[in-house]
């Protein structure tokens, strides 16, 4: 388990620094699968990044660089071990339009709280639902 998620965040890594040095216009981001449970600190230097897929990972935290960046539109979380998210943050997200958290076990604070701020669709699992076997 331990090698896997070592060959996962050099990939990842590789990616992002790809990314970053070729000072390429990325507009995805697809890092799915990747036992990952936290990002690079040079992910928020992808100012025109526009979509992200960090499903099926292992994130118990939002990855809060992400709220810096000005041109994101979508953040795929589902399947981590979410429990709290930056909502006040993430509703300050100029290009923001969605944000799927199913499959996480948010608190019922997010739940109640989140809908009133945000204008971007926030997509959850009920509360205590479970992913479908692979």
């Amino acid at each position: 388990m331990l090698k896997k998620m070592g060959e996962a965040v050099a990939r990842v890594a590789r990616k992002v620094n790809e990314t970053v040095e070729s000072g390429s216009d990325t507009l995805e981001l697809r890092l799915e699968g990747n036992f990952l449970h936290r990002l690079p600190n040079e992910v928020s230097t992808l100012q025109h990044l526009k979509a992200i897929d960090l499903s099926r990972n292992q994130f118990r935290d939002f990855p809060e660089q992400l709220t810096t960046l000005p041109a994101l539109e979508t953040i795929n979380l589902e399947e981590n071990y979410i429990v709290d998210v930056p909502v006040e943050k993430l509703a300050t997200m100029p290009a923001l339009r969605s944000v799927n958290l199913r499959f996480n076990p948010l608190s019922s604070e997010v739940r109640v709280i989140a809908p009133p701020l945000i204008k971007f669709d926030m997509l959850v699992s009920p509360e205590g639902a479970r992913p479908p076997p692979p």
